[in-house]
């Protein structure tokens, strides 16, 4: 498939085609910027696998290429985070994805910033093309997200009329995202003995997605709640046996004065 990205110059139009990579195509492994990275990155596919959201057809991953060739020239940028709704074929331990080719574009990519260099926001188009125009032109991802961990800033851009216009967060500071029906916001705490900010999801009804530490502290909760209710039925169970013992203890008192006064207790006289 070839699309062609039109401009006022003839001489600047892009040709951008969907091109499986040749057989012997080695990909460069990108380095990690930090040890954060993969753990932030790993954090946001941890609660949705929790949540029952991941299906096997989606595509989530994080410092994946994704490929297109432009002009001729083959381009590979790996974003810290992406989330493709539906892929033609399910790989294990895929690598690279082309759109389109292998199936639907991105729905949204991320980048954590870890550095000053501005890299995430390059609208260069010159071969290689920046981060934003990348996205933005050749891909046309819907949500491009930028994160910065150390201040909590999370930049929403959402792509309209062929641009990414930054989008403000609702009274709760979240983003609802209409595709997944989740909301994307941040959240502060520690996780794997790192402090700091997060990105967390939450559900349509403001429930936070748990990771599994966390699930395992609710279902502990749950579980001694659910132990002290039966604790709490087991005391009033037996304040009961009690109770109904002490009136078995006083009937019987009363039957043994009654005959020892030559009353019979199955005889008595009536009340008028």
């Amino acid at each position: 498939m070839v699309v062609q990205i039109s401009e006022s110059k003839a001489s600047n139009q892009l040709i951008i085609t969907w091109e499986p990579l040749p057989k012997d195509f080695q990909l460069e492994d990108e380095p990690v910027e930090n040890t954060g990275q993969p753990i932030l990155a790993g954090a946001l596919r941890e609660s949705l696998e929790i949540s029952g959201f991941i299906q096997p057809q989606m595509l989530i991953a994080s410092n994946l290429g994704l490929c297109a060739t432009i002009n001729g020239q083959l381009v590979i940028k790996a974003p810290d985070w992406v989330y493709v709704p539906t892929v033609k074929e399910i790989i294990s331990n895929r690598k690279s994805y082309t759109p389109v080719l292998e199936g639907e574009i991105p729905l949204i990519v991320m980048e954590f910033v870890s550095d000053t260099d501005g890299g995430e926001y390059s609208v260069k188009r010159s071969y290689p093309p920046g981060r934003w125009f990348f996205y933005e032109q050749i891909l046309q991802v819907p949500i491009y997200i930028i994160f910065e961990p150390n201040g909590g800033l999370l930049e929403y851009y959402q792509l309209e009329n062929g641009h990414y216009e930054l989008k403000l967060p609702d009274e709760n500071g979240h983003h609802f995202i209409e595709a997944m029906n989740l909301f994307l916001g941040t959240w502060q705490g520690t996780k794997e003995a790192h402090s700091g900010y997060w990105l967390r999801w939450w559900d349509r009804n403001g429930n936070l997605l748990p990771w599994a530490v966390e699930k395992i502290e609710q279902e502990r909760q749950r579980a001694e709640q659910e132990r002290q209710r039966a604790e709490q039925e087991r005391q009033r169970a037996e304040q009961e046996r009690q109770r109904a013992e002490q009136e078995r203890q006083q009937k019987e008192r009363l039957i043994g004065y009654l005959q020892s006064q030559g009353i019979d207790p199955n005889n008595l006289p009536g009340f008028e």
